[in-house]
């Protein structure tokens, strides 16, 4: 009964029909427990015990005032049969352990199930020793076990992937792509974390992958749509914002570059005005095209098969389709714009053939680009008619006063990076008075036409004509020094002849007389000085006889032995060539 007392766990004596004979301060659970009447089997354990004279080991659970509880018994029979004693172990808190990691392990599997497609592990080799039952990429765990990793992994990404698979310290999220077993590319997001043993030697690499293809397009996608929208927005906010036509177009032509990763962007508009002035990279594929704006380096105008499709295609189904083709350098893609399928321009591109070709989202954001070219060309036509409107004489159709003098400004500047020569010949009708005074204005309407039509057909289209008011003319002549503009001042002279016939008096017949300033690049100077030694030149010329020109002398900076072209004219007939004294820029004048 002592050893019994002395039990430090629940203990008791039982007869064989389950009665307590003694027990211990701890056998309260035990006693219930064979006390109750769902414990017949243990009550038989006791019967058995005692029959067989044989020590019995039992599991039995049961309910206490904690809740459940669990035993491991032992039934010890008495030498005379008559008694068996009952020694219980708690296994309460053991049996709690064993769920809970039983649970655990079960909840980390569906969380390892959950947050990737396969599980693996890698040994000293570097070779797979374990992967998920459902197999990876296609191909079952047996097939996997004992194989190289890298031999899913994508070529171009096996550097990477050898340190993930061998790694010495932990990886999260690192993206690979891989191959599946039908050769498709796979991207893939892996973590990984080193097997060290106790004294921290590595033994492998274990980690978890994730099939992330699918995300990874809408990704891109979504990126690319971002940077679509990125571009197209600073274009319409470069229309919206930009008044000058050149700096608009440039600043589309360079975002669109970026966006595409293009080395030039050429972006063409049709011209309004009848005589464009064509810069001489300008590709004149058509003649209704010029360069609206551009971005990179100049590499000549594109091809014309480019512009034709561009300029031509004014069917719906023409409308946006792309022109491209590859030279031994670049990759070159073409597309017109149009508004209210007009056709109105086109956007040139050219990339670096090492580039590859052109991609479908390349063309999405050309086609955004273009369409939003083809409104901005639209509205700078209307704005260049508005304009023309504002600076064009209305009788003879030749710039007026404003825009004449505005243009040979623009022109002075861009003189200034070439350093080449120009002219500007003022001119002045001989004898118009008398015609208005004898005929009438009408007749002299008619004069001023035909004078118009003798500068315009003995000019180049890069040349600028303009009435400056009354019968005052003036024409810009581009890359002419002082022996071209003499030459041209002739041949207007010579085309003079066909006024005579609208003279008012045989004794005074309409001609003309021109002043003659030469300017150059290399010795800047104002559109005022300019105009007033041609202004000063024309009256020189009508000084010495009429009918005749006159070439100015420098202006007073450049000096007197070195003019820009050679010496002043000397008049056909006596005159001095000294530097005229009369300076200003006159009105209409008598003739």
């Amino acid at each position: 009964m002592s050893s019994l007392l002395a039990y430090a766990g629940p203990a008791a004596l039982f007869d064989g029909a389950g009665h307590v004979l003694a027990q211990n301060h701890h056998a309260h659970s035990l006693v219930e427990l064979m006390a109750h009447p769902d414990a017949v089997s243990l009550r038989a354990a006791l019967q058995s015990a005692l029959d067989t004279a044989m020590p019995i080991m039992r599991s039995a659970r049961g309910l206490d005032d904690s809740g459940v509880s669990s035993f491991d018994l032992t039934l010890l029979p008495s030498a005379d049969h008559r008694v068996v004693l009952v020694l219980a172990r708690d296994t309460s808190l053991d049996t709690s352990l064993r769920s809970a990691l039983a649970e655990s392990r079960a909840r980390f599997k569906d969380f390892v199930d959950l947050s990737s497609d396969f599980a693996w592990e890698t040994g000293l080799d570097g070779r797979l020793v374990f992967v998920s039952p459902g197999g990876a990429l296609g191909r079952s765990a047996r097939d996997l076990v004992g194989t190289n990793p890298l031999d899913l992994i994508d070529p171009g990404g096996r550097t990477d992937a050898g340190t993930l698979f061998a790694t010495r310290q932990r990886r999260r999220d690192v993206e690979l792509w891989a191959r599946d077993n039908r050769g498709r590319r796979v991207r893939l997001l892996a973590s990984a974390t080193p097997i060290l043993a106790a004294d921290n030697t590595w033994l492998g690499t274990r980690g978890i992958c994730r099939d992330i293809t699918e995300q990874h397009v809408k990704d891109v996608a979504l990126r690319r749509a971002q940077e679509r929208d990125r571009v197209r927005s600073h274009v319409v906010r470069t229309f919206r914002d930009q008044v000058d036509v050149e700096t608009m177009l440039t600043v589309a032509a360079g975002a669109l570059a970026h966006g595409v990763g293009a080395t030039t962007c050429q972006i063409l508009r049709r011209s309004t005005e009848s005589t464009a002035i064509l810069p001489p990279q300008d590709p004149a594929g058509t003649p209704e095209l010029v360069l609206g704006g551009r971005y990179g380096p100049d590499l000549g105008p594109p091809p014309p098969a480019a512009l034709a499709r561009a300029m031509h295609g004014g069917d719906e189904t023409m409308r946006f389709q792309f022109w491209e083709t590859r030279t031994e350098t670049h990759a070159i893609l073409a597309i017109g714009t149009s508004h209210r399928q007009a056709p109105n321009g086109a956007v040139v591109l050219w990339r670096p053939a090492e580039r590859g070709a052109w991609t479908a989202d390349d063309r999405l954001l050309i086609l955004d680009v273009a369409g939003q070219v083809g409104i901005a060309n639209e509205q700078i036509a209307r704005y260049e008619t508005v304009r023309d409107q504002s600076r064009t004489d209305p009788l003879t159709g030749l710039l007026n006063r404003r825009g004449f003098m505005l243009d040979v400004e623009r022109r002075l500047r861009r003189l200034a990076h070439s350093e080449r020569p120009a002219a500007l010949l003022y001119i002045d009708l001989d004898n118009f008075k008398p015609v208005n005074d004898r005929y009438g204005h009408a007749r002299g309407d008619q004069v001023l036409i035909l004078m118009a039509e003798i500068l315009s057909t003995r000019t180049r289209p890069t040349d600028l004509i303009a009435r400056l008011g009354g019968d005052e003319f003036a024409v810009w002549l581009e890359d002419a020094d002082a022996e071209g503009s003499r030459l041209k001042a002739d041949n207007l002279l010579s085309g003079s002849a066909l006024l005579r016939t609208l003279s008012a008096d045989t004794a005074a017949p309409l001609s003309m007389s021109i002043g003659i300033a030469v300017t150059s690049g290399a010795r800047p100077e104002t559109v005022e000085s300019l105009c007033d030694r041609a202004d000063a030149a024309m009256y020189r010329a009508k000084q010495t006889g009429k009918s005749r020109h006159f070439l100015a002398a420098p202006p007073p900076d450049t000096p007197p032995d070195t003019p820009p072209g050679g010496p002043p004219d000397a008049p056909p007939t006596g005159g001095s060539a000294s530097e005229p004294t009369h300076h200003g820029i006159a009105g209409s004048s008598e003739g």
